[in-house]
């Protein structure tokens, strides 16, 4: 099964976050389906950059999202209704 979850980046204690799509199985930092954004917690305020068509087409194939991905997405979905 495919998630949509979180995979790290950035050097020691400035952490930088990309959205991706991954089989399951695999480790945090391994092999992406797909890039689908980045998140970046030390900004202020924090950086979020989501592509929802991708999100959304990983949706319709089955994809679950991780909950801190869940949260992101609605945030990024929030900014760009508004």
């Amino acid at each position: 099964m495919v998630r949509l979850r979180l995979l790290r980046s950035g050097a020691k204690k400035r952490p930088y976050y990309r959205i991706i799509a991954i089989d399951q199985r695999k480790k945090r930092d391994g092999r992406a389906l797909e890039f689908l954004g980045t998140y970046d917690p030390k900004t202020k305020p924090p950086t979020v950059t989501v592509n929802l068509e991708g999100i959304d087409r990983w949706m319709g194939l089955g994809a679950q999202m991780a909950p801190t991905v869940k949260t992101l997405v609605n945030t990024a979905r929030a900014q760009a209704s508004a």
